[in-house]
């Protein structure tokens, strides 16, 4: 019966199969007269004449068939349409990178590299606690969805009013309050599902996305922060308010495991980028998930670390480029650092000074101590300087890209 559904009225299909099968019809008929017609004249011009309006007619249905069926699947025109498919293919063709992270400068990267593949996995740290993410995650038990949410957003394909939709914060001081709607439907796809993973999946379906989204863990783990003058801060927004300055950080409970779709993304990479983001509350938690670390170290990838542009206060103050990356190294155990991408661009004064007022400064580059480590340093402008101080999504992705290259040349 589903077969039947296509030769309802107004369909717009009928027509045309009926046309694509008279054009068989005399080309066939064309070419049995050029067969069948021996040396007379007029039998080959007559079959020439039903070969030529056989084909071009048989050429006409299908192009009419095909507008009709892009028209019933994908609403957005025919040139739209073959962009699309010419679009994806190609990003099919892209290298497996899996980039792990948090926070704003994960989903920056992820701007970056979707326009350079789809087969992009974003592993996602879930330490989360506070805002709209914190609330959900204490009423109703599941992991945080906030920075999943962004990562989802930076992948999307779909309109822009549905990225606006799934980023917009209510307003007013009411129980909506706060919250973003993209943080309330994966908590209710979490519910209808009975899985947050699963809801990550199938929010990601909605929004489109090139890619997957994954959180490193499904465990419910807090960030407990041991400073330099030997106090304890427990949750990672008390660790980013608290300005002190960090020693290390860990999980509570220890022992939590990752999700098996991120260890199967890392090993089967052609690239691993952890960073850029805040170090001790968004970068680092993965890798404090027992099994992560190593699986990284374990992977035939390339592990690219981004650092940051601006030091952040609370966590990295006053840190330079290799300290950076003692840090990340020191908290893994092990060496998971191939490359180090560092920013050379200069910050406008103007942003600069906005910045060190709230005790942020540009990411010292100590060119010497960097160079001590077994890992290659590149050293490139990245920033994009606007309103805020970030990395430029694709002057980052074009490096990464000519990273992996460099490495299949190997």
């Amino acid at each position: 019966m589903s077969l039947l559904k296509w030769i309802y009225p107004g369909m717009g299909i009928k027509r045309w199969w009926l046309a694509c099968a008279g054009g068989l019809v005399i080309f066939g008929l064309g070419l049995h007269l050029l067969l069948a017609g021996g040396e007379r004249a007029a039998a080959r011009l007559g079959g020439a004449a039903l070969l030529a309006a056989g084909a071009a007619l048989e050429f006409y249905a299908l192009s009419r068939l095909s507008s009709s069926l892009v028209g019933i699947f994908m609403p957005v025109g025919e040139t739209k349409f073959v962009d699309l498919v010419f679009r994806k293919t190609q990003l099919a063709k892209g290298p497996r990178i899996t980039a792990i992270g948090g926070g704003t400068g994960l989903s920056v990267l992820l701007q970056g590299l979707k326009r350079h593949t789809s087969n992009l996995t974003a592993v996602v740290t879930v330490a989360d606690d506070g805002g709209s993410s914190g609330r959900l995650r204490r009423d109703f038990h599941l992991p945080p969805p906030g920075d999943i949410r962004s990562c989802l957003v930076a992948l999307a394909d779909a309109e822009p009013l549905m990225s606006r939709l799934f980023q917009h914060r209510f307003e007013g001081e009411g129980a909506l309050g706060g919250h973003s709607f993209g943080n309330l439907f994966i908590t209710a796809m979490t519910q209808v599902t009975g899985d947050f993973e699963v809801a990550v999946e199938e929010s990601s379906k909605v929004l489109a996305i090139g890619g997957r989204v994954v959180p490193c863990t499904l465990r419910d783990v807090s960030l407990v922060a041991r400073h330099r003058d030997g106090s304890v801060t427990r949750g990672e927004r008390m660790i980013s308010a608290s300005g002190r300055e960090v020693a290390e950080v860990a999980l509570d409970p220890s022992g939590s495991r990752p999700t098996e779709t991120a260890l199967r993304a890392i090993m089967e990479s052609d690239a691993v980028v952890m960073g850029p983001g805040s170090l001790y509350t968004s970068v680092i938690p993965n890798l404090l998930v027992e099994g992560m670390a190593e699986a990284i170290a374990s992977s035939p990838a390339v592990k690219i670390y981004v650092c940051n542009v601006m030091t952040q206060p609370g966590e990295t103050a006053g840190y330079t480029a290799s300290q950076h990356v003692r840090a990340l190294l020191r908290h893994a155990g092990r060496e998971i650092v191939d490359y180090v991408i560092c920013n050379s661009g200069r910050v406008p004064a103007d942003l600069l000074r906005h910045y060190r007022e709230e005790g942020a400064e540009p990411v010292a580059l100590d060119g010497r101590e960097l160079r001590r480590g077994s890992f290659r340093v590149i050293v490139e402008d990245v920033v994009s300087a606007r309103d805020y101080v970030r990395h430029d999504p694709e002057r980052l992705a074009e490096i990464i890209v000519k990273i992996i290259q460099l490495a299949r040349q190997r």
